[in-house]
């Protein structure tokens, strides 16, 4: 089974922490990409860069910026491929966003 692990952050928790720590942060980040069963993922550019799509009346609206002001802020996912969801959660356990604030969401992948 794949499973995404979707990462939420809190705003400014990475940035108020000394330059050591970010680089033990981003170790781990990396420890995380190389585990077995990581099959993909990427970092996504601030929120700030967002641009929202919608539909209304068959016209397209776009808006600057994410959908919604929350706490937390999707920053990036994990794609990982797992026999079973406590793998999942013992590599979501992993992701230093967790601990800093922020939340790792796990979700099956629809496979066809």
């Amino acid at each position: 089974m794949k499973y995404a692990l979707l990462v939420y952050s809190k705003p400014g928790s990475f940035e108020a922490l000394s330059a050591d720590e970010q680089a033990k942060v981003y170790g781990q980040y990396r420890a995380v990409s190389a585990a077995p069963g990581i099959v993909g993922g990427e970092q996504l550019q601030p929120a700030a860069t967002a641009t929202t799509i919608r539909v209304n009346d068959g016209h397209t609206l776009t808006t600057d910026g994410p959908f919604a002001d929350t706490k937390e802020v999707f920053g990036g996912f994990y794609m990982l491929e797992a026999d079973h969801l406590d793998r999942a959660i013992e590599l979501a356990a992993q992701i230093p966003s967790t601990w800093m604030g922020g939340s790792v969401e796990i979700r099956p992948v629809v496979e066809n």
